[in-house]
């Protein structure tokens, strides 16, 4: 298409409040390289596989999430069984201003409510570096600190 013509990274906000059809329609039909949200995604198995087996990385928003109703708590938050099933997941914030949190805080949140260990917020945190648009020299910097 034309964005990824002009040298543009295709991305796409899915499977959130939305079904995982959406995110379906991202990959197939927008063809984007990540998935912003795809918390739902755990509701299809092919799509868990796809995602895998693509290193499609889902950019989750544990507060915003929380404050969308997608889930009723933090506690019930399903990020570390996405991080268990193998998919590339990382934490962001979401329109800090409007949601609330900070990247810091959505970190704080999903390790006081999930008892997230530091191995796995580490493995969250490298996960961001993959999922990242840098060129693979500054991901091998990052990776080396």
């Amino acid at each position: 298409g034309m964005a990824r013509d002009a040298g543009l990274r295709l991305v796409a906000h899915a499977g959130e409040e939305g079904p995982p059809e959406y995110v379906w329609e991202a990959l197939d039909v927008l063809g984007v390289e990540r998935i912003d949200h795809g918390v739902r995604s755990e509701e299809d198995a092919a799509l868990v596989e796809r995602l895998v087996a693509d290193q499609i990385p889902l950019t989750v928003c544990p507060l915003s999430n929380v404050r969308l109703r997608v889930f009723d708590r933090i506690e019930d938050h399903n990020l570390r069984r996405l991080l268990d099933l193998g998919l590339l997941v990382t934490v962001n914030s979401d329109d800090p201003a409007y949601f609330g949190g900070y990247v810091a805080d959505n970190y704080r949140a999903v390790r006081d409510g999930l008892g997230m260990s530091d191995d796995e917020l580490r493995r969250l945190a490298r996960n961001s570096i993959e999922a990242s648009f840098l060129s693979d020299d500054a991901k091998a910097a990052l990776r080396s600190d």
